[in-house]
Protein backbone atom coordinates (compact mmCIF):
# COMPACT_ATOMS: atom_id res chain seq x y z
CA UNK A 1 0.00 0.00 0.00
CA UNK A 2 1.48 3.33 -1.04
CA UNK A 3 2.12 5.86 1.73
CA UNK A 4 3.78 9.25 2.11
CA UNK A 5 5.46 10.59 5.21
CA UNK A 6 8.60 12.17 6.61
CA UNK A 7 11.69 10.08 7.23
CA UNK A 8 15.28 10.36 8.40
CA UNK A 9 17.59 8.86 5.78
CA UNK A 10 20.68 8.97 8.01
CA UNK A 11 21.67 9.95 11.54
CA UNK A 12 22.77 13.41 10.42
CA UNK A 13 20.13 14.19 7.80
CA UNK A 14 17.06 16.28 8.58
CA UNK A 15 13.73 14.53 8.20
CA UNK A 16 12.32 14.95 4.69
CA UNK A 17 9.34 13.89 2.59
CA UNK A 18 9.49 10.16 1.87
CA UNK A 19 7.33 7.88 -0.28
CA UNK A 20 7.23 4.22 0.75
CA UNK A 21 5.17 1.04 0.69
CA UNK A 22 3.16 -0.25 3.63
CA UNK A 23 2.56 -3.98 3.71
CA UNK A 24 -0.63 -5.22 2.07
CA UNK A 25 -3.58 -5.43 4.53
CA UNK A 26 -4.36 -8.89 5.93
CA UNK A 27 -7.74 -10.26 7.10
CA UNK A 28 -7.12 -9.14 10.72
CA UNK A 29 -5.77 -5.69 9.80
CA UNK A 30 -7.16 -2.18 10.13
CA UNK A 31 -6.17 0.47 7.58
CA UNK A 32 -6.06 3.89 9.24
CA UNK A 33 -5.83 7.38 7.80
CA UNK A 34 -3.64 9.29 10.27
CA UNK A 35 -5.03 12.55 11.62
CA UNK A 36 -2.50 13.41 14.33
CA UNK A 37 0.82 12.06 15.59
CA UNK A 38 2.56 13.08 18.78
CA UNK A 39 6.31 13.76 18.83
CA UNK A 40 8.20 11.79 21.49
CA UNK A 41 11.83 12.08 22.61
CA UNK A 42 12.24 8.50 21.42
CA UNK A 43 11.49 9.69 17.88
CA UNK A 44 14.43 12.06 18.05
CA UNK A 45 16.73 9.45 19.62
CA UNK A 46 15.87 6.91 16.94
CA UNK A 47 16.12 9.39 14.05
CA UNK A 48 19.59 10.42 15.23
CA UNK A 49 20.72 6.89 16.12
CA UNK A 50 21.51 7.75 19.74
CA UNK A 51 21.17 4.08 20.66
CA UNK A 52 23.41 2.91 17.84
CA UNK A 53 20.88 0.46 16.33
CA UNK A 54 18.68 2.55 13.99
CA UNK A 55 18.14 1.18 10.48
CA UNK A 56 17.48 3.75 7.78
CA UNK A 57 15.26 5.03 6.33
CA UNK A 58 13.15 5.46 9.46
CA UNK A 59 9.69 7.04 9.70
CA UNK A 60 9.18 7.87 13.40
CA UNK A 61 5.93 8.32 15.32
CA UNK A 62 4.11 6.13 17.85
CA UNK A 63 1.42 8.41 19.25
CA UNK A 64 -1.10 7.99 16.45
CA UNK A 65 -4.72 9.06 16.20
CA UNK A 66 -6.56 8.33 12.99
CA UNK A 67 -9.79 7.36 11.29
CA UNK A 68 -10.45 3.84 10.04
CA UNK A 69 -10.47 3.63 6.24
CA UNK A 70 -11.16 -0.09 5.93
CA UNK A 71 -11.01 -3.31 7.92
CA UNK A 72 -10.15 -6.88 7.06
CA UNK A 73 -12.71 -9.67 6.84
CA UNK A 74 -11.85 -11.00 10.32
CA UNK A 75 -12.11 -7.64 12.11
CA UNK A 76 -15.21 -7.18 14.26
CA UNK A 77 -14.27 -4.43 16.74
CA UNK A 78 -13.87 -1.60 14.24
CA UNK A 79 -15.56 -0.21 11.17
CA UNK A 80 -14.81 2.47 8.60
CA UNK A 81 -15.12 5.94 10.11
CA UNK A 82 -14.16 5.01 13.69
CA UNK A 83 -11.61 7.23 15.42
CA UNK A 84 -8.85 5.00 16.76
CA UNK A 85 -5.38 5.08 18.24
CA UNK A 86 -2.11 3.23 17.70
CA UNK A 87 0.69 3.42 20.23
CA UNK A 88 4.19 2.04 20.50
CA UNK A 89 3.39 -1.55 19.46
CA UNK A 90 1.74 -3.10 16.42
CA UNK A 91 2.16 -6.81 17.23
CA UNK A 92 3.53 -9.43 19.63
CA UNK A 93 3.64 -13.22 19.80
CA UNK A 94 0.33 -13.41 21.73
CA UNK A 95 1.21 -16.75 23.37
CA UNK A 96 4.03 -16.14 25.88
CA UNK A 97 3.29 -15.54 29.56
CA UNK A 98 3.61 -11.72 29.42
CA UNK A 99 1.37 -11.50 26.34
CA UNK A 100 -1.27 -13.73 27.96
CA UNK A 101 -1.21 -11.45 31.01
CA UNK A 102 -1.72 -8.37 28.84
CA UNK A 103 1.89 -7.22 29.02
CA UNK A 104 2.61 -7.31 25.30
CA UNK A 105 5.37 -4.73 25.73
CA UNK A 106 7.36 -7.43 27.55
CA UNK A 107 6.72 -10.16 24.95
CA UNK A 108 9.39 -12.84 25.40
CA UNK A 109 9.81 -13.08 21.64
CA UNK A 110 10.05 -9.30 21.38
CA UNK A 111 7.19 -6.92 20.67
CA UNK A 112 6.90 -5.50 17.17
CA UNK A 113 7.15 -1.76 17.53
CA UNK A 114 5.41 0.84 15.43
CA UNK A 115 8.63 1.86 13.72
CA UNK A 116 12.19 0.66 13.51
CA UNK A 117 11.02 -2.93 13.92
CA UNK A 118 10.31 -5.91 11.64
CA UNK A 119 6.93 -7.37 10.73
CA UNK A 120 6.53 -10.82 12.29
CA UNK A 121 5.03 -12.41 9.18
CA UNK A 122 6.78 -11.00 6.14
CA UNK A 123 9.93 -9.42 7.58
CA UNK A 124 9.17 -6.00 6.16
CA UNK A 125 10.25 -2.90 8.14
CA UNK A 126 7.68 -1.09 10.25
CA UNK A 127 7.21 2.62 9.63
CA UNK A 128 5.60 4.98 12.13
CA UNK A 129 3.01 7.69 12.28
CA UNK A 130 4.73 10.62 10.57
CA UNK A 131 2.72 9.55 7.54
CA UNK A 132 -0.68 9.71 5.92
CA UNK A 133 -1.78 6.13 6.67
CA UNK A 134 -0.84 2.97 8.55
CA UNK A 135 -1.82 -0.72 8.55
CA UNK A 136 -2.09 -2.36 11.99
CA UNK A 137 -3.26 -5.71 13.37
CA UNK A 138 -6.65 -5.15 15.00
CA UNK A 139 -5.51 -6.37 18.45
CA UNK A 140 -3.15 -3.41 18.58
CA UNK A 141 -5.70 -0.78 17.60
CA UNK A 142 -7.39 1.21 20.38
CA UNK A 143 -10.82 2.78 20.53
CA UNK A 144 -10.73 6.53 21.13
CA UNK A 145 -13.78 7.39 23.26
CA UNK A 146 -16.15 10.13 22.19
CA UNK A 147 -15.31 13.47 23.76
CA UNK A 148 -11.53 13.10 23.72
CA UNK A 149 -9.92 15.81 21.62
CA UNK A 150 -8.06 13.76 18.99
CA UNK A 151 -4.98 16.00 18.88
CA UNK A 152 -4.68 16.14 22.67
CA UNK A 153 -5.29 12.39 22.89
CA UNK A 154 -2.34 11.48 20.66
CA UNK A 155 0.34 11.74 23.42
CA UNK A 156 -1.76 9.52 25.66
CA UNK A 157 -0.62 6.59 23.50
CA UNK A 158 2.94 6.91 24.88
CA UNK A 159 3.31 9.59 27.56
CA UNK A 160 -0.09 8.74 29.00
CA UNK A 161 0.27 4.97 29.25
CA UNK A 162 3.91 5.20 30.37
CA UNK A 163 2.83 7.07 33.50
CA UNK A 164 -0.57 5.39 33.93
CA UNK A 165 0.90 1.88 34.12
CA UNK A 166 2.98 2.37 37.30
CA UNK A 167 0.19 4.37 38.94
CA UNK A 168 -2.11 1.39 38.46
CA UNK A 169 0.56 -1.23 39.23
CA UNK A 170 1.11 0.32 42.66
CA UNK A 171 -2.60 0.90 43.28
CA UNK A 172 -2.60 4.67 43.49
CA UNK A 173 -5.88 6.06 44.73
CA UNK A 174 -7.44 8.24 47.40
CA UNK A 175 -4.97 8.71 50.23
CA UNK A 176 -1.90 7.78 48.19
CA UNK A 177 1.06 10.13 48.35
CA UNK A 178 2.75 10.34 44.98
CA UNK A 179 5.73 12.36 43.80
CA UNK A 180 6.71 13.01 40.19
CA UNK A 181 10.30 13.79 39.23
CA UNK A 182 10.52 16.06 36.18
CA UNK A 183 7.96 18.24 34.43
CA UNK A 184 7.99 17.38 30.74
CA UNK A 185 5.90 15.28 28.40
CA UNK A 186 5.77 12.35 30.82
CA UNK A 187 5.80 14.39 34.01
CA UNK A 188 2.86 16.58 33.14
CA UNK A 189 0.77 13.49 32.36
CA UNK A 190 1.82 11.83 35.62
CA UNK A 191 0.59 14.87 37.56
CA UNK A 192 -2.77 14.88 35.79
CA UNK A 193 -3.37 11.16 36.13
CA UNK A 194 -2.22 10.82 39.75
CA UNK A 195 -4.44 13.73 40.79
CA UNK A 196 -7.45 12.29 38.94
CA UNK A 197 -6.90 8.98 40.74
CA UNK A 198 -7.26 10.81 44.05
CA UNK A 199 -3.64 11.03 45.20
CA UNK A 200 -1.92 13.82 47.05
CA UNK A 201 0.63 14.83 44.42
CA UNK A 202 4.05 16.47 44.69
CA UNK A 203 6.35 17.66 41.91
CA UNK A 204 10.10 17.34 42.40
CA UNK A 205 11.97 19.86 40.25
CA UNK A 206 15.52 21.17 40.24
CA UNK A 207 14.59 24.66 39.09
CA UNK A 208 12.23 27.28 40.51
CA UNK A 209 9.52 28.91 38.43
CA UNK A 210 7.47 25.82 37.64
CA UNK A 211 5.03 26.18 40.51
CA UNK A 212 2.14 27.75 38.61
CA UNK A 213 2.21 25.14 35.87
CA UNK A 214 2.61 22.31 38.38
CA UNK A 215 -0.42 23.42 40.39
CA UNK A 216 -2.48 23.88 37.22
CA UNK A 217 -1.62 20.35 36.12
CA UNK A 218 -2.60 18.75 39.42
CA UNK A 219 0.27 19.08 41.89
CA UNK A 220 -0.63 19.84 45.50
CA UNK A 221 2.98 20.62 46.43
CA UNK A 222 6.24 21.53 44.70
CA UNK A 223 9.63 20.59 46.17
CA UNK A 224 12.93 21.95 44.89
CA UNK A 225 15.16 18.89 44.89
CA UNK A 226 18.21 21.15 44.77
CA UNK A 227 17.30 22.56 48.22
CA UNK A 228 18.44 20.22 51.05
CA UNK A 229 16.03 21.68 53.59
CA UNK A 230 13.04 21.13 51.32
CA UNK A 231 14.12 17.54 50.71
CA UNK A 232 14.60 16.93 54.41
CA UNK A 233 11.09 18.21 55.06
CA UNK A 234 9.55 15.44 52.92
CA UNK A 235 11.63 12.55 54.29
CA UNK A 236 9.61 9.34 54.57
CA UNK A 237 6.58 10.85 52.84
CA UNK A 238 5.89 9.16 49.49
CA UNK A 239 4.32 5.82 48.72
CA UNK A 240 5.37 6.10 45.08
CA UNK A 241 7.81 8.26 43.16
CA UNK A 242 7.43 8.30 39.37
CA UNK A 243 10.79 9.36 37.93
CA UNK A 244 10.26 10.69 34.40
CA UNK A 245 13.74 12.16 33.80
CA UNK A 246 14.93 10.93 30.37
CA UNK A 247 18.69 11.02 31.02
CA UNK A 248 21.26 9.68 33.46
CA UNK A 249 20.81 11.27 36.89
CA UNK A 250 21.34 10.60 40.57
CA UNK A 251 18.32 8.96 42.20
CA UNK A 252 19.91 8.77 45.67
CA UNK A 253 18.45 12.09 46.91
CA UNK A 254 14.92 10.79 46.36
CA UNK A 255 15.26 7.48 48.20
CA UNK A 256 14.99 8.91 51.75
CA UNK A 257 11.73 10.63 50.78
CA UNK A 258 10.02 7.26 50.29
CA UNK A 259 7.76 5.94 53.02
CA UNK A 260 8.14 2.45 54.49
CA UNK A 261 7.79 0.01 51.56
CA UNK A 262 7.71 2.93 49.16
CA UNK A 263 8.77 2.47 45.55
CA UNK A 264 10.72 4.68 43.14
CA UNK A 265 9.85 3.67 39.58
CA UNK A 266 11.94 4.74 36.61
CA UNK A 267 9.93 5.41 33.44
CA UNK A 268 12.00 7.99 31.56
CA UNK A 269 15.52 6.57 31.36
CA UNK A 270 16.62 3.12 30.21
CA UNK A 271 20.43 3.35 30.29
CA UNK A 272 23.07 2.74 32.96
CA UNK A 273 23.07 4.97 36.03
CA UNK A 274 26.49 6.47 36.63
CA UNK A 275 25.77 7.23 40.31
CA UNK A 276 25.99 4.11 42.51
CA UNK A 277 22.79 3.60 44.46
CA UNK A 278 23.16 3.65 48.23
CA UNK A 279 21.73 0.27 49.22
CA UNK A 280 21.25 1.44 52.78
CA UNK A 281 18.45 3.77 51.76
CA UNK A 282 16.60 0.79 50.27
CA UNK A 283 17.37 -1.70 53.05
CA UNK A 284 16.23 0.69 55.78
CA UNK A 285 12.52 1.10 55.29
CA UNK A 286 11.98 -1.82 52.86
CA UNK A 287 12.14 0.65 49.96
CA UNK A 288 12.39 -0.51 46.37
CA UNK A 289 13.58 0.73 42.98
CA UNK A 290 11.64 -0.50 40.00
CA UNK A 291 11.03 0.30 36.36
CA UNK A 292 8.10 0.38 33.98
CA UNK A 293 7.98 0.41 30.17
CA UNK A 294 4.92 1.79 28.35
CA UNK A 295 2.01 -0.61 29.03
CA UNK A 296 -0.09 -3.40 27.57
CA UNK A 297 -3.06 -3.03 25.27
CA UNK A 298 -5.66 -3.76 27.93
CA UNK A 299 -4.40 -1.13 30.33
CA UNK A 300 -3.88 1.36 27.49
CA UNK A 301 -7.57 1.10 26.61
CA UNK A 302 -8.39 1.44 30.31
CA UNK A 303 -6.29 4.62 30.42
CA UNK A 304 -8.05 6.12 27.38
CA UNK A 305 -11.45 5.38 28.91
CA UNK A 306 -10.35 6.94 32.22
CA UNK A 307 -9.06 10.04 30.44
CA UNK A 308 -12.35 10.43 28.59
CA UNK A 309 -14.32 10.12 31.84
CA UNK A 310 -12.10 12.70 33.56
CA UNK A 311 -11.60 15.00 30.55
CA UNK A 312 -7.83 14.50 30.52
CA UNK A 313 -5.68 15.14 27.46
CA UNK A 314 -2.08 16.25 27.03
CA UNK A 315 -1.06 19.90 26.87
CA UNK A 316 0.08 20.25 23.28
CA UNK A 317 1.46 22.53 20.61
CA UNK A 318 0.18 21.51 17.19
CA UNK A 319 2.65 21.81 14.31
CA UNK A 320 2.71 21.12 10.58
CA UNK A 321 4.91 18.21 9.50
CA UNK A 322 7.18 20.68 7.69
CA UNK A 323 8.29 22.00 11.12
CA UNK A 324 9.41 18.65 12.51
CA UNK A 325 13.14 19.38 12.37
CA UNK A 326 12.64 22.66 14.20
CA UNK A 327 10.51 20.81 16.75
CA UNK A 328 13.36 18.35 17.39
CA UNK A 329 15.75 21.22 18.08
CA UNK A 330 13.24 22.81 20.43
CA UNK A 331 12.74 19.50 22.25
CA UNK A 332 16.46 19.36 22.95
CA UNK A 333 16.08 22.75 24.66
CA UNK A 334 12.91 21.66 26.54
CA UNK A 335 11.12 24.40 24.61
CA UNK A 336 7.66 22.83 24.51
CA UNK A 337 4.74 22.66 26.93
CA UNK A 338 4.41 19.78 26.94
CA UNK A 339 4.13 17.78 23.71
CA UNK A 340 4.34 18.57 20.02
CA UNK A 341 1.57 17.00 17.94
CA UNK A 342 1.74 16.91 14.14
CA UNK A 343 -1.44 17.76 12.26
CA UNK A 344 -1.10 15.31 9.40
CA UNK A 345 -3.41 17.37 7.18
CA UNK A 346 -0.28 19.49 6.65
CA UNK A 347 1.30 16.61 4.73
CA UNK A 348 -0.76 17.53 1.67
CA UNK A 349 -0.34 21.30 2.08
Amino acid sequence: MHATGFAALSATAPLERFAFERRAPRPDDVVIDILYCGVCHTDLHMARNHGGFTTYPIVPGHEIIGRVRQVGAEVTRFKAGDVVGVGCMVDSCQHCQPCLKGWEQDCLEGATFSYGSTDRQDGSPTYGGYADAIVVRDRFVLSVPDGLDPAGAAPLLCAGITTWSPLRRWHVGKGSRVAVVGLGGLGHMALKLAKALGADVTLFTRSAGKEDDAFRLGADHVVLSSEPEQMKAVAGRFDLIVDTVPYDHDINPYMPTLAIEGVLVLVGYMGPLSHPVNAGAAVRGRRAISGSFIGGMRETQEMLDFCAAHRIVADIETIPIQNINEAYERMLKSDVKYRFVIDMASLTA
